[in-house]
């Protein structure tokens, strides 16, 4: 039973934090019918700015100071390159889709030059203590993942819902030239999505090399990819859909563990794919993902 809540609470830390990816991958798509994979090279980003300023301006300042210049990055991309590559025709959106891959290994590589071989501790306030609930012994970087991805999430959802942006980015994601006709300005929707998915793609890098982590190395970015399937399996048009997708993919990789020794049959590295063979059952059942709107096309 212990092994079995241990193993629950790690799947949830780890769903939320993949939430703030997955949701940053939706967010883009909705806005630009972009499907982004630079998400790994801006979690990096966001985790390499944390890593070199907490010692200087502390931790809570580092974190912000990242957020800000991932965000800002993020939406310097979307405006000074991919929006020059077809602008907002949505049928540019599959090359844009192609140049993000260009540009994540583009950065990758330069972070990576900078990290060498080193691991770098971000400072984060929890270090390595943990926390005792009843029968499980949690580290509090696991409760701080899930209560800093909660209040995120969910400071993301208000701005969907009760923002003109969040109207404006519906609208869009909806039928983009009719929402260009009635005043939507997209450039600037689009925009404010890819700064929105930097920010939370930067807030993520914390939670996801803290520890048990050993620390920033320069294959973290690789984690970003394990987001991939939970916004596949949402629909990728519903944050509703990543954060359940989010979830999904986070208590199999955790329950995958957890019970590896029991699992041997599928060898040692099942683990590692069990996000990906998680989306493709659903995707066999559900093609267009478990909450995509009808009529939506297979991604």
């Amino acid at each position: 039973m212990t092994g079995f809540l241990d193993s629950l609470l790690n799947g949830l830390a780890l769903g939320s934090v993949y939430a703030l990816i997955a949701l940053g991958f939706v967010t883009i798509f909705k806005a630009s019918g972009v499907l982004s994979f630079t998400h790994g090279s801006l979690l990096l980003l966001g985790g390499y700015l944390v890593a070199v300023l907490h010692d200087d301006i502390g931790f809570a300042g580092a974190l912000a100071v990242a957020v800000l210049v991932t965000a800002a990055v993020a939406g310097a991309l979307d405006r000074l390159v991919l929006q020059r590559v077809g602008g907002t025709d949505p049928h540019a959106a599959h090359v844009q889709t192609i140049v993000t891959i260009g540009v994540d290994i583009v950065l990758v590589t330069d972070l990576a030059r900078r990290i060498g071989g080193d691991l770098l501790p971000l400072g984060d306030p929890w270090g390595s203590a943990v926390t005792d609930l009843g029968p499980v012994t949690v580290a509090d970087s696991r409760v701080a993942a899930i209560l800093v991805s909660a209040v995120a999430i969910g400071g993301a959802f208000a701005l969907f819902r009760f923002t003109p942006w969040g109207l404006s980015l519906r609208a869009a994601a909806e039928d983009r030239e009719a929402a260009a006709l009635m005043g939507v300005r997209l450039t600037r929707v689009r925009t404010a999505a890819w700064c929105l998915a930097g920010a939370l793609a930067a807030l993520a890098a914390v939670f996801l090399v803290a520890f048990p982590a050993p620390g920033l190395e320069r294959t973290t970015g690789q984690i970003a990819l394990k987001a991939f399937p939970a916004a596949i399996l949402g629909g990728m048009t519903s944050p509703v859909g990543a954060l359940v997708g989010s979830m999904l993919i986070g208590l199999t990789e955790a329950f995958v563990a957890g019970y590896q020794s029991d699992l041997h049959v599928l060898g040692e590295g099942f683990g590692d794919v069990a996000p990906y063979a998680v989306m493709v059952l659903v995707l066999l059942v559900r093609p267009a993902g478990l909450f995509a709107a009808k009529g939506a096309a297979r991604v």
